[in-house]
């Protein structure tokens, strides 16, 4: 799969780039991949022969590995869609990919005998056994992502939506319809929020449950002060931290611009996030966007959201998890709010002052001449944040300066710091 590729001396004097250059020069980076990419997936293996109509404007995809007992629960949820008024949608407005690989249960059968009792949803089975270079399922939603980017390509819908989720996993009734709503109120992303269905989650141990419910209250928790301290008013408050391949959407266009989705094990779709920011994309983690997946102890990868409840499981009731401090996450937050600001200073051609450089540059633990050349030569703040990341994981005073702490108090750290601010300054509710 292409990755950006940075010409960092073509853009050594990007401090004195105005604000209408710098969006030329984004151009140059992104542009140049719309036709490699197109031209790289034309010789690529087409799962659906089916012409796209003209008036669909959202392409599901779900990756199915004997998925039989729940798969027809899943295209239900997907056929029962409702606009944001609760009206039936329009089946004309949506098609639905399900890409059945290396199955030994009959779940190609299961869709393909669900799409001739339901002959009006627009439902394609594709079914393939993949060899042991390609069965996995980074390569799996590549391939039905590209199918999807290369059927609106064929239509001319660059802002048509992939929207992937999977075969164990229920869309809500609205989940399209409020997906295409944040697309036209201007994201390139919109990640839904993941929910436990409640049978299987109270299947779990009391252990496990609880494990899992204080950990996503963390993570809930350092969203709150990231909002506080670096929000994004294009990502506004009240917004969820999950990015995962089980409900992540993404238009045609910024799936170009991104390089398309990298052909990696997994995480894939932390991975697919990575290269979507790096890309300028606008995310928005909508709360009205949301699915139910099952709590499986046992999972189709050896690194996900089931093998976490597995080693969740393995551990004693007195072990304690252990996550990133108060400390060290507002830092990051501070710091990376400080990074936007310089790196805006440069591409508006203002002077940027090295003792801001130098304040920076010690709070994450990276040289300031370093930091300071990065900020004149990175294209996006994404690509940016990225090699800080990368030059502090090399560097190690990052990860030496802040110790782990266990999770109930990282959480009641949290929950006060935010309580505070909230008193000083309540987060605004957008709509």
């Amino acid at each position: 799969m292409l990755a950006l590729v940075f010409n960092k001396s073509k853009y050594c004097m990007v401090s004195t780039l105005t604000a209408q250059k710098s969006r030329h020069r984004l151009r140059l980076v992104t542009d140049s991949l719309a036709g490699p990419l197109a031209d790289l997936l034309t010789a690529r293996d087409v799962l659906v022969d089916t012409p796209m109509t003209s008036t669909c404007e959202v392409c599901v995809i779900v990756p199915v590995c004997d998925e039989a007992e729940l798969l027809e629960s899943c295209l239900n949820a997907l056929l029962y869609q409702v606009d944001l008024h609760g009206k039936q949608l329009n089946l004309g407005r949506y098609e639905v990919i399900v890409f059945a690989n290396n199955c030994t249960d009959d779940s190609a059968s299961i869709a393909r005998r669900f799409g001739q009792q339901h002959p009006k949803f627009k439902l394609h089975v594709a079914e393939r056994t993949l060899n042991s270079t390609e069965a996995y399922i980074g390569r799996v939603r590549q391939m039905l992502m590209d199918d999807a980017y290369q059927r609106f390509m064929r239509v001319n819908r660059r802002r048509g939506v992939i929207a992937s989720t999977d075969g164990d996993t229920q869309v809500s009734p609205n989940w399209i319809a409020a997906t295409l709503d944040e697309v036209y109120k201007g994201a390139d992303v919109v990640a839904g929020r993941i929910m436990t269905d409640r049978k299987s989650l109270s299947q779990l141990s009391s252990q496990v449950r609880s494990r899992y419910l204080r950990s996503g209250y963390y993570h809930h928790l350092k969203v709150k002060l990231e909002a506080y301290i670096d929000g994004d008013p294009r990502n506004h408050w009240p917004r969820h931290h999950h990015n995962y391949g089980a409900s992540l959407a993404v238009t045609a266009e910024i799936y170009e611009k991104a390089g398309g989705m990298p052909a990696v094990r997994t995480p894939e779709d932390v991975a697919f996030c990575t290269a979507l920011v790096r890309a300028n994309a606008q995310f928005r983690h909508s709360p009205r966007v949301s699915v139910t997946t099952s709590a499986r102890s046992i999972g189709r990868t050896d690194i996900g959201f089931a093998n976490l409840l597995a080693q969740w499981s393995m551990m004693g009731h007195q072990q304690s998890l252990f996550v990133e401090s108060l400390g060290e996450i507002e830092t990051r937050f501070q710091a990376r709010r400080q990074i936007r600001v310089l790196w805006q200073q440069g591409l508006s051609g203002d002077q940027i002052q090295m003792a801001d450089v130098r304040s920076v540059a010690i709070a994450l633990g990276v040289a300031e001449r370093w930091l300071l050349d990065e900020l004149k030569q990175s294209q996006t703040v994404g690509f940016l944040l990225e090699q800080i990341d990368h030059k502090q994981a090399q560097e190690g005073i990052w990860k030496a300066r802040w110790g782990l702490v266990e999770l109930e108090q990282a959480i009641a750290s949290l929950r006060r710091r935010t309580n505070l601010l909230y008193r000083e300054k309540p987060l605004s509710i957008c709509p």
